[in-house]
């Protein structure tokens, strides 16, 4: 196995790790047993803990922030289409988005720091996308609510998907995004 492939796998081991019993149940022991290889390997790979933590929280708000770069809208008229293309990401992989969207208990710093950087950088597109020809009076402010929105849909969605489809949700947002703003007369001209 190659090295790059060995430190995925390693990657991969930790981010098991996190998803069962959370940051404080990760170790070089856990995470060498759930790779099935010797705790010298995952050492030869990652200095320590700490390096190992910093290159899964690294990797997956990374992982996070492509699946987004890639559904996020260009204006107003893409709104629905982004949402159900975040949902899909969401969907695609579960386990990044819980540490995206619910942090565990004890989560380092460095992916509360990730977190925020990344929700920064949506709050700056999305706001682009319902700028001031698109009718907002403050993009800035509409795009942390359509933030907020998307982000607790997504987080019904992980934590009961029976309850929440992502059809069920997506209809929602088609709802609050196109027909109440007509149905008001707020929506764009």
């Amino acid at each position: 196995m190659s090295a790059q492939a060995r430190r995925e796998q390693l990657l991969d081991a930790a981010k098991a790790v996190v998803a069962d019993h959370g940051f404080h149940g990760v170790s070089i022991e856990a995470v060498a047993r759930g790779a099935g290889v010797t705790r010298p390997i995952v050492y030869r790979h990652f200095r320590d803990l700490g390096a190992l933590l910093d290159a899964l929280i690294e990797r997956e708000t990374l992982r996070a922030l492509m699946q987004l770069r890639d559904v996020l809208p260009a204006g107003v008229d893409d709104l629905v289409a982004a949402f159900d293309g975040y949902l899909r990401a969401v969907r695609s992989d579960p386990v990044t988005w819980r540490l995206v969207l619910v942090p565990p208990e004890g989560a380092p710093a460095l992916l509360r720091e990730r977190i925020a950087a990344g929700r920064a950088a949506v709050v700056r597109q999305l706001a682009a996308a319902v700028g001031p020809r698109a009718g907002s009076p403050d993009p800035e402010l509409t795009a942390h609510a359509l933030s907020a929105v998307a982000d607790e849909a997504a987080r019904l969605m992980l934590s009961d998907p029976d309850r929440y489809p992502p059809e069920r949700l997506i209809a929602h947002a088609r709802w609050l995004l196109v027909e109440a703003p007509r149905q008001t007369g707020l929506g764009v001209p």
